[in-house]
């Protein structure tokens, strides 16, 4: 298991989805616990919104699909089933970027 690695995850209140890790390789490596964020399980059919990304094959899902950047979540890595594939590098930076934006961090 690695940072911006895709798995899927039950999420509280809904159905198992693909989850993008947000965290450190130490993290990773060293809690129990890990940050991710939710990914719809649905084919995206509009564009994304301001807190919004579009990840699709290249990154290891069957669609483009939502990822939403503005609620982090904790996530048991024992939880965490069918590892889906890795983040492309340039959608790392547009999540990045949202996630900042999405949880009030940007004006700092």
């Amino acid at each position: 298991m690695k940072p911006w690695e895709v798995w899927n995850w039950k999420f509280p209140d809904a159905d198992e989805h693909p989850a993008v890790i947000l965290a450190t390789e130490d993290r990773v490596q060293l809690k129990p616990r890990v940050s991710v964020i939710l990914c719809s399980s649905q084919r995206a059919l509009r564009k994304p919104e301001i807190h919004e990304v579009i990840l699709d094959e290249a990154d290891g899902l069957d669609w483009p699909t939502l990822c939403k950047c503005d609620l982090v979540y904790a996530a048991e890595k024992k939880d965490l089933k069918r590892h889906r594939g890795s983040v492309t590098s340039e959608r790392r930076r547009a999540i990045a970027e949202r996630v900042i934006r999405g949880l009030g961090l940007a004006g700092l």
